[in-house]
């Protein structure tokens, strides 16, 4: 067990830690690894999005969210096209293999979120997600 921290980042990233091994661990059959989940996933519920817009749903960097990209692109989960309102940008789309992909991950995605919730219990899940979404509403500007 870590020791307390007085360090409100060291103790985020402790915990971020933790809960993306819980993830990835459930997800490990899928072959997919929860960044990879959370941008299909992420990307099915916007529909065809910019990079700069996926990028910021995600709070991410355009250089990670590139790196989390490409295996997806090269796997045709993703398919990264020419923006037709702006020539200049790209537009990035879930291909049909992309959510056949999500939907066979959802299951242990699920299984994820159920074991999170018991390890932690239902209501302080609940509480730590209210917290957390606050704090990136709080951070982000």
């Amino acid at each position: 067990m870590a020791r307390e921290t007085p360090c409100h980042c060291l103790a985020i990233r402790q915990v971020a830690r933790q809960v993306t091994q819980l993830y990835d661990t459930a997800l490990a059959d899928t072959g997919l690894r929860v960044t990879q989940y959370s941008v299909l996933s992420v990307l099915d519920r916007l529909g065809a999005s910019t990079l700069q817009q996926l990028a910021t749903e995600l709070v991410m960097d355009r250089s990670t969210l590139g790196h989390n990209l490409r295996p997806l692109e090269r796997d045709g989960l993703v398919s990264l096209g020419v923006d037709d309102a702006d020539r200049r940008s790209s537009r990035l789309s879930l291909t049909p293999a992309g959510k056949r992909k999500l939907e066979s991950a959802r299951n242990a995605w699920h299984q994820a979120q159920k074991q999170l919730e018991t390890q932690l219990g239902a209501e302080d899940a609940s509480e730590l997600r209210r917290l957390l979404q606050r704090a990136v509403t709080s951070l982000s500007g």
